[in-house]
């Protein structure tokens, strides 16, 4: 059974930091590309980041510069690093595991107030 554990989310200001943190069971995680992706209220889910087996790193423009996805595969798990906050980066933050499947976690709350 394939489980995907986000934590790390909550309530900051604009400008502050959070870092997210989604452990994975059940898979194969060195072989697995992981992702972060987001949905705001009345919006579709959109990338944040993917990081690939071999460290390959994609970020949507939006976060570049701001954002840092991680791996450490010995602990099987995936981290976002989120500086510089902005209201419009609240959303809820779902992990993402893809292989031959896609596979999401239930997701965590980020809001930035103004």
């Amino acid at each position: 059974q394939v489980q995907l554990v986000e934590s790390g989310g909550g309530l900051v200001q604009s400008g502050g930091s959070l870092s997210l943190s989604c452990k994975a069971s059940g898979i194969s995680f060195s072989i697995y590309g992981m992702g972060w992706y987001r949905q705001a209220p009345g919006k579709q889910r959109e990338l944040v980041a993917t990081i690939s087996p071999g460290w390959n790193i994609n970020y949507a423009a939006a976060v570049k510069g701001r954002f840092t996805i991680a791996r450490d595969n010995a602990k099987n798990t995936v981290y976002l690093q989120m500086n510089s906050l902005k209201p419009e980066d609240t959303a809820v933050y779902y992990c993402n595991a893809f292989h031959l499947a896609h596979y999401w976690g239930q997701g965590t709350q980020v809001t930035v107030s103004s």
